[in-house]
């Protein structure tokens, strides 16, 4: 029997667990989601190939695990960067700032890597649902603004932050780009306040 270094076979199992999914992340950003084998991520880890089977029964599995893991840190993150907004137009600028960060850090290659993968069906739900956090605090600022269709609205603004990206990841000026979305967004949130 392998030697155990944790406390109990519990934590080394979700430590052997939580080692697969970080390589297949690394994998990932690395762009190129066909490369996400069984045995990539055990030699990554020093796993036997077959020892991944313990842990995940097949590779969609394994990547719909790096994407429900992914969501609540790009989220944490997103708040972290809208928690000093002042204004909710603030809390909006910083979303999109925060995103573009994310996209600029290579966080963005992950989804990215996933979306032309041949498991790309089993993973829309689990995308969908990272999606939906991810747009949590946006909702929350447009509601505190008032606005009254804040899911619509927070939709329409990724928008922008999807189309930044794109320009972003095409090899436009990183604080250019993200100036220019800021400014579209703030200014598409302060004209809620106006007539409809």
């Amino acid at each position: 029997m392998p030697k155990i270094r944790a406390a109990s076979v519990a934590d080394h199992r979700a430590q052997q667990r939580a080692a697969l999914v970080a390589a297949a992340r690394e994998i990932l950003e690395e762009g190129d989601a066909s490369a996400v084998t069984f045995a990539a991520v055990a030699a990554r880890t020093g796993l036997a190939r077959n020892s991944v089977y313990k842990y995940f029964a097949d590779r969609g599995q394994l990547l719909a695990e790096v994407v429900r893991e992914a969501a609540p840190r790009w989220t944490s993150r997103i708040r972290a960067e809208m928690a000093d907004a002042q204004t909710p137009e603030e809390a909006v600028a910083a979303y999109v700032r925060a995103q573009l960060i994310l996209v600029r850090d290579g966080e963005h290659r992950i989804a990215q890597a996933l979306a032309g993968d041949r498991d790309a069906a089993v993973l829309r739900e689990g995308a969908a649902q990272a999606h939906a956090q991810i747009l949590e605090p946006l909702i929350a600022a447009l509601t505190d603004l008032g606005d009254d269709a804040p899911h619509r609205t927070a939709r329409l603004l990724q928008g922008f932050v999807n189309a930044a990206t794109t320009a972003v990841e095409s090899g436009d000026d990183f604080d250019a780009v993200t100036r220019q979305a800021v400014r579209l967004a703030t200014g598409a949130v302060t004209s809620l306040a106006g007539p409809r």
